[in-house]
């Protein structure tokens, strides 16, 4: 994605070893990040619902509705991500308009998955 260059190599950016956790459901949450390398699984329980990689936001929905994390964050792989408070976030969409199209377009995306699997579920 095109946000990943801003980030690549700025001084906050997090080292994450495989099988840690970057946040867990339940959480209170004042940060979303964006990987910079690496994977991350997303998981609800002990299912993954969704395998994040380079470019990809998580915990996005912290910084929009203001609750607890409603998923945890694993990393699959060893990872670097970079941390986006609320101020940033908010300098981000303003200056940015790209980075509010990218993050619309991840929040679109993953929310068509979850009805796609509910419709699988209920046609089971």
């Amino acid at each position: 994605m095109a946000t990943l260059h801003l980030f690549r190599d700025a001084p906050e950016v997090i080292a994450v070893a495989a099988g840690k956790y970057i946040f867990q459901k339940g959480e209170a949450a004042k940060v979303m990040y964006l990987i910079i390398e690496g994977e991350v699984d997303l998981l609800l329980g002990e299912t993954v619902v969704e395998t994040a990689g380079q470019g990809a936001f998580i915990g996005e929905m912290a910084l929009i509705d203001d609750e607890a994390r409603s998923a945890s964050a694993r990393a699959r792989s060893d990872c670097r991500v970079f941390p986006i408070d609320e101020a940033r976030f908010s300098l981000l969409i303003k200056e940015t308009p790209f980075f509010a199209l990218q993050l619309m377009k991840t929040l679109a995306r993953r929310l068509r998955s979850i009805d796609a699997r509910a419709a699988a579920t209920s046609e089971s």
